[in-house]
């Protein structure tokens, strides 16, 4: 027994660690951390009158004609893209990948992807792409990751927006009974006011209960005025939008275009990588560090579309049209590429694509980013292995677990996108068992017990 003497018994300081206890555990509940989930990499976004349920499967036939056509070797998507040693893996890699799981996320819009029609049009179109994407969870064709967007809840559209929720719901609940797909949510556009996201919260919970859902339906949130980050009397005001969702939100994306646009920004200064998106980029980071809320990047606008289509006539095009192609959708992919990188470098790591061929340059950008980062990532991880391994535990939790679980999500990253093989991912020490628990703590807590 220690023969340390002290001033204050257990009777003085129970009511000052009772308080401090029940603060810690708010705390925690407000912060919970990596919720140990997958995030996919992008979102693709697509009209509604253009879903079908092999819709992923066809954007993947597409991406792959454009890697061909444009990039038909590793050395040609290098010099396009900048690539660095690692060309031959990425490129071996992206085309794996637009083969076996082409789209991770997709999103049938109905806002800027549809645009504004008739109600009735909407109508049919939100019960006609729900039964495509029953047919899709029927036949296994959907991505990992799907969802709707519907219009913004503000003054004009909110009635129209929830109409098309509602439909979309009711239509697809009544073909599955009940039954959602996997990760599926409703992807809130323009949000402005707190009451915005608390109308759809309720609705939502309104269908569950009335159609007897069989899963909770979640929302995302974009993120496009600086009345989102800033409110009425210039308070911080991402937290309440937040909170207003009642826990369904999953995801905070981020529009640079609208954004910049509310900062008077002319539009040829609008881009990813303008000092303003970074600052948003931030505040999103600070406000939500520790949530287990996901953060999604802006779209590339560019778009690798080639200048030249081959005529009605079947005239092929001239050896000057077909260089122009090739040169047009080479600075596309790679504006795309880079702005990628801007957002990794960042720590975001989903972001929007707008067009089958973007996924090429989509894929070389993710894949570049963890295959160069992997020799340190690893050296970091096994030299934090053994060290954390001789830490003694603090009730149930190492006091650097975290750290440990930032540099875990890295290997998990990478192993679900595709860009780290198996082989390649135990470099950090840790058997590719131990990563997929996806817990930093219980790796440690195993290998102690050991």
């Amino acid at each position: 027994m220690s023969r340390a003497s002290t001033s204050l018994t257990p009777p003085t300081t129970r009511a000052v660690l009772a308080r401090l206890k029940r603060a810690n555990a708010t705390f925690a509940g407000d912060y919970p951390g990596d919720p140990g989930t997958r995030q996919p990499v992008h979102t693709v976004y697509g009209g509604a009158h253009l879903f079908h349920a092999d819709t992923a499967a066809r954007l993947g036939e597409r991406a792959i004609r454009a890697l061909k056509e444009y990039a038909p070797d590793a050395g040609v998507f290098s010099r396009a893209l900048g690539l660095s040693a690692l060309a031959d893996t990425i490129y071996e890699r992206v085309l794996a990948k637009l083969e076996r799981e082409p789209v991770e996320d997709y999103r049938i819009d109905f806002e800027d992807g549809y645009g504004h029609r008739a109600d009735e049009e909407e109508d049919d179109e939100a019960q006609r792409s729900a039964e495509e994407m029953a047919k899709g969870m029927a036949g296994s064709s959907l991505p990992p990751f799907v969802g709707i967007r519907i219009k913004p809840l503000s003054g004009e559209l909110h009635a129209r927006a929830l109409r098309t929720l509602d439909v979309f719901v009711t239509t697809l609940a009544r073909v599955t009974r009940g039954k959602l797909p996997a990760n599926f949510v409703v992807t809130l556009p323009k949000v402005a006011i707190p009451e915005q996201v608390e109308a759809a919260s309720r609705i939502c919970g309104l269908l569950e209960r009335k159609l007897r859902l069989r899963a909770a339906l979640g929302l995302e949130l974009m993120i496009e005025t600086p009345q989102a980050l800033f409110g009425r009397k210039g308070q911080h005001a991402l937290r309440e939008l937040v909170a207003a969702a009642h826990g369904r939100c999953r995801a905070v994306h981020f529009g640079a275009y609208d954004y910049t646009a509310g900062l008077d920004v002319t539009a040829a200064h609008q881009a990813l990588t303008h000092p303003a998106c970074d600052f948003a980029r931030h505040v999103l980071q600070a406000s939500l560090a520790g949530t287990g809320i996901a953060l999604a990047d802006s779209p590339t606008v560019v778009m690798p579309v080639p200048p030249h289509r081959t005529p009605a006539t079947g005239v092929d095009l001239s050896t000057t049209q077909i260089r122009e192609n090739r040169l047009a959708v080479h600075r596309a992919w790679k504006v795309h590429f880079d702005n990628i990188q801007h957002s990794l470098r960042h720590a975001f790591y989903q972001g929007w694509d707008l067009h089958p061929a973007q996924l090429p340059s989509r894929y070389a950008a993710v894949y570049s980013f963890f295959l160069e980062g992997l020799e340190a990532g690893a050296r970091r991880m096994r030299g934090f292995v053994e060290r954390s391994a001789q830490a003694s535990l603090v009730g149930d939790l190492f006091d650097d677990a975290a750290t440990g679980q930032g540099l875990l999500n890295f290997f998990l990253r990478g192993l679900a996108c595709g860009a780290l093989t198996p082989d390649e991912a135990s470099r950090s020490g840790l058997s590719v068992e131990e990563i997929r628990s996806r817990s930093f703590l219980w790796i440690l807590q195993a290998r102690r017990g050991a």
